[in-house]
């Protein structure tokens, strides 16, 4: 069963900066959970282009650590880019980041479609676990970009 979650976020800055942040893959670490222990493996790379691919490591539970790698599919400039799991926890991996001004900023919508597979044990594991954790991952990224696009225009983030 394919699964999506969708997050909504304005913003008061302007696109450029919002995309600016979010087009550094660098900055995934600062909107993930500590919890997460969440390592880059790849080189650091200035900028998200169509084709990359990027190596991370995450901890899905304690002392249980994952590999990660997704690969950057399409970018529209100022708008949105797509990564795609090609090799990690789930099934399917399709999150699109989209980046949409707004009259107050700019509306930063995130769609993941994601599949975990196994049949009923991964429709089992969703509803006990994997839900929960997206949200409360993407919840808590929602916090960490609201405290640091609250001084937009300040030389922030």
């Amino acid at each position: 069963m394919i699964h999506t979650l969708t997050t909504r976020q304005t913003v008061p800055a302007s696109l450029e900066e919002v995309w600016d942040f979010f087009s550094r893959p660098g900055n995934l670490n600062r909107i993930t959970p500590p919890s997460m222990h969440f390592r880059i493996l790849s080189d650091e790379e200035p900028s998200t282009y169509a084709g990359q691919i990027i190596r991370y490591s995450i901890r899905i539970l304690p002392f249980i650590r994952v590999r990660w790698l997704t690969e950057i599919k399409h970018v529209v400039l100022l708008s949105s880019f797509v990564d795609e799991q090609r090799l990690g926890p789930y099934k399917l991996w399709y999150h699109q980041h989209q980046f949409i001004p707004v009259k107050d900023g700019v509306e930063i919508v995130d769609t993941v479609h994601y599949a975990i597979g196994y049949s009923l044990l991964g429709d089992m594991v969703h509803r006990l676990w994997v839900r929960r954790q997206l949200e409360h991952i993407f919840s808590y990224r929602q916090e960490v970009i609201r405290r640091l696009f609250s001084g937009c225009g300040e030389g922030r983030p």
